[in-house]
């Protein structure tokens, strides 16, 4: 691939990742899409994007392509490497970062009822927790990056070290703690740095006005009423519930050469408010269809979603990609809002044209879910779903 084109691709994912083969045949079920001539249906792309799983660089791949402009749905790739059984559609994943979304919703529900201003700072809902050095940030900033707050240091610098550590448990007041006891990265609200720390503090203010823990509440608010029976916050559980296909991660083995090993059974405290959701992409695509329409979200409140800082990201000056919530990126002409998430051996995503018409809800069980590279079979699933970036 020429370097001009690499590129090109590459920018079509700010929506939020930056992620011996086998011959098995995917397992494919399609509903018949509309015929819409100004947006034609992607099923027959987004079908060759899948096709031939396993690979080098994933092993399984659960897809649904929605909206009005028709559906479709696909799986392809094995559940493990042991059996070769085929994916289960109906699997349960890591949907990692996509957990932004379902907290933002729920702190956004909360200023609608007047408990959460977000022009309240953090540090008057946690005054033992926030110190004076980050006493003007808001509860918006901490939604849309803009916050200043630099992530905490965790243990380990490779993934071989950090799975030994697998089973680690980090409290979210431990985190907090740690992050701020640095330096700010900015002064809030100049700039805009994609980072879990604030969703961890929003987490924990949900749980202060409510007193209820964050999983209680947002399992009231948003899971329950929803109906979305497959999605669950795990907590310190370190496997996932049910039906999951395996996720492998490229890594130096025992014995001393490189090579996969599963990851499935990992626990996510570090990444609890910010990136431990478990969920299925048919849970995720009705709640996507319900966010967008504006049932999850109600009112004013909605646009903080769909409403980008004017601030530049700290690391490339570009215009900032993050709201509350939700990215967005101009693919095919239009733009695309959703919410990548990694976790080792899982990609996930949503994604949606504003207006609900093409929507794409995914989970790739990419070999190097957390890498600095782009999972290729990710970014040609969005490409693919959405068209490619526009200038």
């Amino acid at each position: 691939m020429k370097k001009s084109t690499r590129t090109l691709l590459a920018a079509a994912l700010v929506l939020g990742v930056a992620a011996g083969p086998l011959s098995l045949s995917p397992a494919f079920a399609a509903s018949a899409p509309a015929a819409v001539a100004a947006a034609p249906s992607p099923a027959g792309a987004v079908a060759e994007v899948i096709a031939g799983l396993p690979r080098a660089d994933a092993t399984a791949a659960l897809v649904r392509v929605g909206g009005t402009e028709g559906s479709w749905r696909g799986s392809a790739g094995v559940r493990d490497l042991v059996s070769g059984a085929p994916a289960d559609p109906a699997a349960r994943f890591r949907a990692g970062s996509v957990t932004k979304v379902f907290t933002a919703a729920t702190v956004l529900q909360l200023a609608a009822e007047g408990r959460i201003d977000l022009d309240r700072t953090a540090r008057s809902y946690l005054p033992e927790l926030i110190p004076g050095r980050y006493a003007t940030v808001t509860v918006r900033q901490l939604l849309n990056h803009t916050h200043g707050i630099p992530a905490a240091d965790l243990p380990g610098e490779t993934v071989e070290e950090w799975y030994d550590r697998r089973f680690a448990v980090y409290a979210p007041e431990e985190l907090v703690r740690a992050a701020t006891a640095k330096p700010r990265e900015f002064r809030p609200g100049t700039r805009q740095h994609y980072l879990n720390i604030g969703y961890t503090i929003a987490g924990l203010i949900v749980e202060r006005v409510t007193g209820r823990t964050y999983e209680a509440e947002v399992g009231r608010r948003i899971l329950r009423p929803l109906g979305l029976r497959d999605t669950y916050l795990p907590g310190r559980e370190a496997e996932i519930r049910g039906a999951y296909n395996h996720g492998y991660q490229v890594m130096r083995l025992d014995d001393g050469t490189t090579g996969l090993r599963d990851v499935s059974v990992w626990r996510a405290t570090d990444g609890w408010a910010a990136g431990d959701l478990v969920s299925t992409t048919a849970d995720l695509e009705r709640f996507t269809r319900e966010l967008f329409a504006g049932r999850v979200v109600r009112g004013p409140l909605l646009e903080e979603m769909f409403t980008l800082p004017a601030v530049a990201d700290l690391s490339t000056g570009e215009p900032a990609a993050y709201s509350a919530g939700l990215s967005m990126k101009r693919l095919g002409g239009r733009e695309v809002w959703g919410k990548t998430g990694g976790r080792w051996g899982y990609n996930a995503a949503i994604a949606s044209t504003r207006d609900g018409s093409r929507t794409l809800v995914y989970s790739i069980n990419a070999t190097d879910a957390k890498g600095q590279e782009t999972n290729p079979t990710v970014l040609r699933l969005m490409l693919a779903t959405f068209g490619t970036p526009s200038e």
